[in-house]
């Protein structure tokens, strides 16, 4: 009943999502979203930006803390994206290498640069979806609406980490996986497909959380 309910009352933020770029959303109730300490413990020891930005651990809430602010919300709405950016199996085995290695031929290097300009691109719409979408959830009668994005935070080249101030504090959200949530997980309780590695254009994920 419950999510019936939901399905009902939150369908129009929904179909804003989809109009707005998400190639899939689903309203969920609260409890589908996966949180996880062992997600935070692989931002530790397997991501370059650990510790880099304000949206990314430690500076973000803890799993344990995030669990209960989850437990505090009824819905939310969980979105898939399709980034613009594209990579053939050749250019993907290059990703996670630095632009400056050495071994990286030219031409190669340059194909990563136009690949993530485009996924940054394409995170900062994404960014911009969900705070519209937050908006919208306000203005209906819903001011605790909040959103997350996948990802580290894309809105400056580096963090204001010496001040402790962001620069964008309006615009400055975490991200789901810092603060703990299983992404695929979630997806999968959401019916939302999560493919791992991608294939050419790479997805992203993002939430709302709505009461």
């Amino acid at each position: 009943m419950l999510s019936q309910i939901g399905l009902e009352k939150f369908e129009f933020l929904r179909k804003m999502a989809l109009k707005m770029g998400a190639v899939d959303a689903k309203v969920i109730t609260a409890d589908k979203v996966v949180v996880e300490d062992r997600i935070v413990l692989k931002c530790k020891v397997g991501c370059t930006h650990y510790g880099k930005t304000l949206t990314c651990p430690p500076y973000t809430p803890t799993a344990e803390e995030f669990r209960k602010i989850v437990s505090e919300y009824s819905y939310a709405l969980f979105m898939k994206f399709k980034s613009r950016a594209k990579a053939d199996k050749k250019l993907a085995k290059h990703l996670s290498k630095a632009e400056t290695d050495p071994t990286i031929p030219q031409d190669i290097k340059e194909k990563m640069q136009r690949f993530w300009a485009a996924w940054k691109d394409d995170k900062l719409k994404m960014l911009s979806v969900v705070l519209d979408l937050e908006k919208a959830a306000m203005s209906k009668g819903y001011p605790l609406a909040i959103g997350l994005v996948s990802g580290h935070c894309q809105l400056c080249e580096k963090c204001t980490l010496d001040i402790s101030t962001c620069v964008y504090p309006t615009q400055l959200r975490y991200s789901e996986e810092a603060v703990g949530v299983n992404v695929q997980a979630t997806a999968k309780n959401a019916g939302i497909q999560f493919t791992s590695p991608f294939e050419k254009n790479p997805e992203s994920f993002a939430l709302l959380l709505i009461d």
